[in-house]
């Protein structure tokens, strides 16, 4: 059995033919699940290495620098998403050992090259559905609508993930249950998710005879647009030859527009997991009759009562190629602040997930509240909201009292007197912000 090994230049191998699903079954078969390396989490750097890539490159090739405020809402929502992997273990996962353990009508063997490549297809093809099933179902697509939420279309973008999908996704992998053992199967479901992170971007055109078989930028950037042309297309995950079976393929024409058709215009990390939960919600109220409102849940975002299941492609809004993302202007010391309390907050988080087994729930939960007070507080200021200065006042408090306390950590322990000079001039700066729009508020109202 060879597996993932780290500290090596045969590691960094692996670990850059690992973002391009290139890995081989002689590396990365297990027998058990507990034996599988956790992929997501060793391609930290990787992820890392290239967003800085794409972002020098976009500047250089395109002059087109990165939002700072679309990009660490994306950040933020992959963040987020994986806040609950700290306190359970993957659904995913779980039901899949449940379904093999008590249905499965092979036991295929492990060690197989043709397991391998098998379980390769199969998790594809999984996923497919579940992806176009994630655009065709309401109550999915309340899930997956977060992910294509960014106006913006780059490495970020591969990260703004949703909280919720993952809880009605699994269910599409079950059928390989019963006969893939999980230790292949978990391999795939990460490597399958890992490719789909390079392909979120604009500066890889044609891939030449690539583009017939595998999912590449060209294909997922209609798959991101907005343009009339491009809904509902392109679900597939490492191969495009599902959407040209299934008849869903749509090849890149004109200039695509990228987001939801209908944009949320906020950076608040809440509102965009959730947003179109309360739109159902408002809808199904305000739906009358019972089938109807079973409607609301299961058929289309673009029913309503006379409509057909996806609704009507005339109603969609119409794309012009002018279209301004919503970008409120922010101060480039602004912009330099909002990433260092964005970095800032990313090293608790990492050492939360490195230190998760040592500690107390106590301790896991204030480091998940913290983690969404600093996201939420970011996004208020990156929106510049009148209350961002009382936010941002009580939160660098709050991190003070905490840190004191022993709660929130960080892999520099070097740097924690640091941390508490920089958060206490952090509090008299937005303090006196806050007393300033307290003063105008109140001569304005006089």
């Amino acid at each position: 059995m060879a597996g993932y090994t780290g500290g090596s230049a045969q590691s960094i191998s692996q670990g850059a033919r690992m973002m391009f699903y290139l890995l081989q079954p002689n590396e990365t078969s297990f027998k058990t699940v507990e034996e599988v390396p956790d992929y997501v989490e060793k391609a930290t750097p990787y992820f890392h290495t290239m967003l800085i890539l794409e972002f020098v490159l976009s500047w250089a090739l395109k002059g087109k620098p990165l939002r700072i405020n679309d990009g660490l809402t994306s950040l933020s929502a992959g963040v987020i998403s994986r806040l609950p992997d700290v306190l359970f273990v993957g659904i995913e996962l779980t039901t899949y050992i449940y379904c093999w353990n008590n249905y499965r009508l092979l036991d295929l063997p492990w060690d197989s090259p043709w397991t391998w490549w098998l379980t390769f297809i199969g998790v594809d093809f999984g996923y497919y559905w579940f992806h176009r099933m994630a655009h065709e179902v309401n109550f999915m697509w309340a899930g997956h609508q977060a992910h294509h939420s960014s106006e913006d279309y780059n490495l970020t973008t591969a990260l703004r993930q949703s909280i919720l999908q993952k809880y009605t996704s699994f269910v599409f992998y079950w059928p390989l249950a019963l006969f893939i053992p999980p230790s292949v199967f978990a391999v795939h479901l990460q490597f399958n998710l890992l490719y789909q992170f390079w392909i979120h971007t604009e500066i890889i055109n044609n891939l030449g005879p690539l583009e017939l078989i595998l999912n590449t930028p060209s294909h997922h950037r209609v798959h991101h647009g907005r343009n009339p042309y491009c809904i509902d297309a392109n679900y597939g995950g490492t191969l495009i030859i599902w959407d040209r079976i299934f008849g869903t393929f749509v090849p890149e024409d004109t200039k695509v527009v990228y987001g939801l058709t209908h944009p949320i215009n906020t950076f608040q990390p809440f509102q965009v997991q959730l947003h179109h939960l309360v739109y159902m919600w408002n809808t199904f109220r305000d739906t009358p009759g019972f089938w109807n409102k079973l409607s609301i849940v299961l058929k289309g975002p673009g029913w309503g009562p006379g409509k057909p299941r996806l609704g009507l492609p005339e109603e969609l809004p119409e794309v012009t190629g002018k279209e301004i993302p919503y970008n409120p202007n922010l101060t480039v010391p602004l912009q330099v602040y909002a990433v260092l309390q964005f970095l800032l907050m990313l090293a608790i988080y990492d050492h939360l997930f490195a230190a998760k087994i040592a500690l107390s729930n106590t301790t896991i939960l204030v480091r998940i509240g913290y983690i969404l007070l600093t996201l939420t507080s970011i996004g208020l200021l990156m929106e510049q909201r009148k209350m961002a200065a009382a936010w941002e006042t009580l939160r660098c408090g709050v991190f003070l009292l905490l840190h004191r306390l022993g709660y929130l950590t960080t892999n520099f322990i070097s740097l924690q007197f640091g941390y508490e000079i920089f958060f206490a001039v952090c509090i008299g700066f937005w303090g006196i912000q806050s007393i300033k729009q307290v003063v105008l508020g109140t001569k304005k109202s006089k």
